[in-house]
Formats: C-alpha cells, structure tokens, sequence
C-alpha cells in the first residue's frame, strides 16, 4: 500500500472543501445537513518577500544521498505538494513542469511530466532541470535512475505522515532550494495557523468518531484507512477519532467490510470528494454495504475534502483542518 498512500496524499485536485453535512455523535453538537460549498481558494499563499537563494549548498536526502544543488532556476517537483511548497516559498516563477497531482491556480499550465501516477524521465530531462523534488516513492524506479544519471541532482524528500511533518517536509525543501530562512518563516506561519484552527475547536463532551474511506467507484475500490493511512493525525487535531486505527485496523487501508464499519461504527464518514463522486454521492455512499448501518450513513453525516491537499500536510494544511472542523462542528465554530 505505500504507493496508494503517496497517491492518496496527492491525488487529483486542489482544495475547495466540499461540506455535505456535519457531524455529531454523542455528546458532540450535530451540523445540520448541508450542500454549501466551503470556501478556500485553490491558490496557494506565497511569503510576502521573495527570497533569493544561495547557492551551491549540499543537503541530505531522505534515501541517504548527498545532494549538491548549484543552481535552481529549473525546478520539478515531482508531487503536488512539493509544487505547493516551492510556490509558497515564492520561488514559483522558477518551476518549469507539474506533476498530475499539482493542480492549484498558480501551477494549472505548467507541462506534465507524469502520465497517471508516473514520471516521464524524457519529459523531465527535455526542461533541462537543475533540480527534482521527489516523494520516497516516486517512480518508477527506472525513470528516476535515468533522471539521475543525466547528471540532475535529485532530492528525496520523507513521506508525509502527520502534522509533525509539515514544518521538516518545508525545511527539507527550503534548505535544497537555498532559502533556508524562508523555510523556517514558512514552518512558523503554517504552525500557527494550525494551532489557531486548533484552539477555535469548541468543546465537545465527546470526541466524534470519524471514519476515513477511500472510494474509487469507477475501479470498484471501497477502503476504509487505518492506523497508517495518514488521516489519524488530522481527525485528532479536530478533536476527533479515527474510527478505523481504533477499531484495530493496523494496514494503511483495509477492503471495506459490514463488520469493519460496524466495529468502527463511525459518527462521521471522511471522504475525497472526487472519491464521494465516483460512487454518486451520498446517494451512491450509502448503498455500500454496511454504510447505511452505521450512525454516519443513517445521519447521511459526511465530511469531503478535495483529493489534493487532504494529506499533503503543507503550507494549506490548515485549511484543511479548517474545513473538517467546520464540517464535523458546523454552526457551533462561528
């Protein structure tokens, strides 16, 4: 499932948070169901002063290597969220191709360097990069290999897991680009604003049980995400429970099962919204075998966060957070 996990954490769109309803659960306030769209722009924030790298620097690289970096004018990030990093930390003007997953405005008409999930090693070396940005499990392996032995310095960067991870992904990514400064007025902006979302929660007796399913109807893929999916962090920072990673599920995603939802037995259901669409909505949601029985299918109490930045843990996480707590909380945060 590593894979699935990076595809999952970078996947289609950009963010606009889609509020279906809310979510209550003993104890917790219940939002009244809702078709209004949430409103967080599909851009990202670039620091008001743009910084000017310094270069050559060698850094590490999370598959061990030494990385030296003696010019950056041609970047590739090789994720969408290592796009949105390099764009926040206002060196955009000097990306030159996007991956599939990087779809937020500043990035829409760059070339594609990916078909589906896979690097076109031609692609990449035809833009004459001076630096790759790439995610552990970036590949495939062969297109990376040609890509470094093109001479092109590459930088691995560690997978995102959590909210722990957003300020050393940035770091990572500013220390290769020569801006090391901005990397770290980046992590402190983004820091705060997570902890601002965190403490304008509002205080619930109980914590909302929140279930993350990945659905791709098309393909006939009906998951539910467990202790290593990468959600646990975001649905405790809302104050709520992964339902999946407490009922015992231990993989990244396990086969949606009557029994695994009923031991879950979620008070809410957390989608991707282009997931929520493939199986035709709520409508289509609840027809899964087993949904409809738990306290979120028979409430319709659904929280849908776009595919791209769901996971990224980056730069717009907290809007992320944002959007599920208003979801799982609805009136009770004004």
């Amino acid at each position: 499932m590593p894979r699935l996990r990076t595809r999952l954490a970078g996947a289609l769109l950009s963010v606009l948070a889609l509020t279906l309803t809310g979510c209550g659960g003993s104890g917790t306030s219940a939002a009244t169901a809702s078709s209004t769209t949430a409103a967080t722009a599909n851009r990202v924030q670039p620091l008001t002063d743009t910084p000017e790298p310094q270069l050559p620097v060698t850094v590490r690289s999370a598959d061990g290597k030494k990385v030296t970096v003696d010019k950056a004018r041609r970047v590739v990030p090789l994720s969408g969220s290592l796009s949105e990093i390099v764009f926040t930390l206002g060196l955009g003007d000097r990306v030159v191709a996007r991956d599939i997953t990087a779809t937020f405005q500043q990035a829409a008409e760059l070339p594609l360097v990916t078909r589906n999930h896979d690097v076109s090693a031609e692609s990449v070396l035809s833009l004459k990069p001076d630096l790759v940005l790439a995610e552990k499990t970036t590949g495939p392996s062969e297109a990376m290999g040609q890509i470094r032995a093109a001479g092109v310095p590459v930088l691995v960067v560690d997978p995102a897991q959590g909210l722990d991870d957003v300020g050393p992904r940035i770091q990572a990514v500013a220390d290769a680009l020569g801006v090391t400064a901005a990397g770290k007025e980046l992590t402190k902006r983004s820091e705060e604003r997570i902890t601002a979302v965190r403490k304008a929660i509002p205080a619930h007796k109980e914590k909302p049980r929140v279930a993350f399913l990945y659905l791709r109807g098309s393909a006939s893929v009906y998951l539910m995400g467990g202790k290593g999916s990468g959600a646990t962090s975001l649905l405790e920072a809302a104050g709520a429970v992964d339902a999946g990673a407490e009922s015992g599920l231990r993989q990244d995603f396990t086969a949606i099962t009557t029994e695994a939802l009923a031991k879950a037995a979620p008070d809410a259901i957390l989608v991707m919204t282009k997931g929520l669409e493939s199986v035709g909505g709520v409508d289509g949601l609840v027809k899964i075998p087993g949904v409809a029985q738990t306290p979120a299918g028979m409430n319709r109490r659904v929280v849908s966060i776009e595919d791209g930045v769901l996971l990224n843990y980056g730069p717009r996480t907290d809007q992320v957070l944002k959007s599920i707590v208003d979801q799982l909380y609805g009136d009770d945060t004004k």
